[in-house]
């Protein structure tokens, strides 16, 4: 007989599950919300949630749950991402909170719920573990979103296996048996992502915690939008965000804990955003296909450490090596996409996308391996290696650049070689004022390759 497991877990119909500006949205107000919202649903179809405030995605979710209907999150709301769900579902009908939004041969149901509907004194509608509750979709190497289904069983056991963690890495501030009850999350993640669906939406709804139904973008706003939430809270961001708001001048209320994800942290920068929030710093990784799998404190270690019963196995070698995950949340092995060193089936190092890995006379490192550690060193502002892709050498040695105006090259050097492997030290050390880093902090491969050329060519350097 397939388990029956609650919408809303670790609270009681008076618990906080939202905050907007400032004020409360009880569990009891959620769920009148959900029943009201569930009954203008259609009796079938698939509902596409396209929700920015994220009380009213939380809603639309529940609401679909009840009606026994999947709710697809895309990665964006383009015309041509809609339409394409569409010819795969067509019965798809959208849940918007916009109220200007119309869409071409497609049912548009309105979210305004706004908490104050007085509230519900009955007990947490329960759901079969095996329904499907949301299915994500990435863009693919073709650009077409990829559909990721996911049960609710599962989603249940993800996030009681990231609330235990948290609670074993924070000790004694958190309560017992692993929830949040009493934490409140701001997240500058859309909560139709991966991360912020889970560590945001379904880690308050299914650990106890309070989620701000915002999602600021500059700084300011988001240190006011902490400011406004009483502690212990939460920052649920990506590395762009955290750089950004620690740049920015403006004053930085505490947190107690920060999570990052979407891309690696430098450990300097999470120890710069512990300093200045007097938080700790949580790093999860995981992928859309497998959800999350293992978190590590950057400011103190590279080590990663898998999610409650997930495990690791690695197959083949060379270039068919390839690493699964598999147990807990996830009921079928499930690829990933990058290389990683294993201590132990729990235990790695991640060294970066399977398309960054690097070989130099016989050894196999990656570049993003390298760049951790070229940033793990004191006084480097920013740094990245670069492999030349056009010596007629046969062992090609690559080359450091850094921001790094208080060290010489013979001291980055002597810093890296207790770190890496010495056919991986740098053959050169080139200073720059800057990289030439996007917006987002990104350093693609082929701006790096036409800044690392022009800068050899002018001083002189091949």
């Amino acid at each position: 007989m397939t388990p029956l497991l609650p919408l809303l877990a670790g609270h009681s119909p008076d618990s906080i599950l939202a905050w907007r500006a400032g004020e409360a949205i009880s569990a009891g107000q959620y769920l009148a919300d959900v029943q009201t919202l569930a009954a203008q649903l259609p009796l079938q179809g698939a509902l596409v949630n396209l929700c920015t405030d994220r009380y009213h995605f939380a809603v639309g979710l529940g609401a679909a749950l009840l009606r026994g209907h999947a709710s697809l999150l895309p990665p964006n709301a383009l015309p041509a991402t809609l339409t394409g769900l569409r010819q795969r579902h067509p019965d798809l009908y959208a849940l918007s909170d916009d109220a200007g939004l119309t869409l071409p041969d497609m049912p548009v149901i309105r979210c305004q719920a706004e908490g104050r509907s007085g509230g519900s004194t009955g007990p947490f509608p329960l759901l079969p573990a095996d329904q499907v509750a949301a299915t994500l979709l990435t863009s693919g190497s073709t650009g077409e979103p990829q559909p990721h289904a996911k049960a609710w069983g599962a989603l249940v056991t993800n996030i009681s296996a990231e609330a235990q963690r948290l609670a074993e890495l924070l000790g004694s501030n958190v309560p017992a048996e692993g929830t949040l009850a009493g934490w409140s999350l701001l997240a500058t993640v859309p909560a139709q992502h991966s991360y912020g669906f889970e560590s945001s939406v379904l880690l308050a709804m299914l650990s106890g915690g309070a989620f701000d139904a915002g999602r600021p973008y500059f700084p300011a706003d988001i240190a006011d939008a902490l400011a406004r939430l009483p502690r212990p809270r939460a920052l649920v961001t990506t590395p762009f965000h955290l750089k950004t708001l620690l740049a920015a001048d403006v004053p930085l209320p505490e947190v107690d804990v920060l999570l990052s994800a979407t891309a690696p942290l430098s450990p300097q920068l999470a120890r710069q955003a512990e300093a200045r929030m007097g938080a700790v710093l949580i790093e999860i990784y995981g992928c859309t296909e497998a959800g999350q799998v293992a978190t590590r404190r950057t400011a103190a270690s590279e080590v990663w450490q898998t999610f409650g019963a997930l495990r690791l196995a690695r197959h083949g070698a060379g270039e068919t090596e390839r690493f699964e995950v598999h147990g807990g949340h996830v009921t079928v092995p499930t690829p990933l996409s990058d290389v990683l060193d294993l201590v132990d089936d729990r235990h790695f190092r991640l060294l970066g996308r399977a398309n960054d890995v690097i070989n130099v006379a016989g050894k196999r490192s990656s570049l993003a391996h390298l760049n951790y550690h070229l940033n793990s060193i004191p006084g480097v502002q920013d740094g990245a290696f670069w492999l030349p892709d056009d010596e007629p050498d046969a062992v090609v040695r690559p080359v450091a650049f850094v921001v790094a105006p208080e060290l010489t090259s013979r001291q980055v050097i002597a810093a890296l070689r207790g770190r890496v492997e010495a056919v991986f030290l740098p053959r050169r050390v080139v200073h720059v004022e800057a990289l030439p880093r996007e917006a987002t902090g990104k350093l693609t491969a082929q701006t790096l390759r036409a800044f690392a050329q022009a800068r050899l060519a002018t001083t002189g350097q091949s």
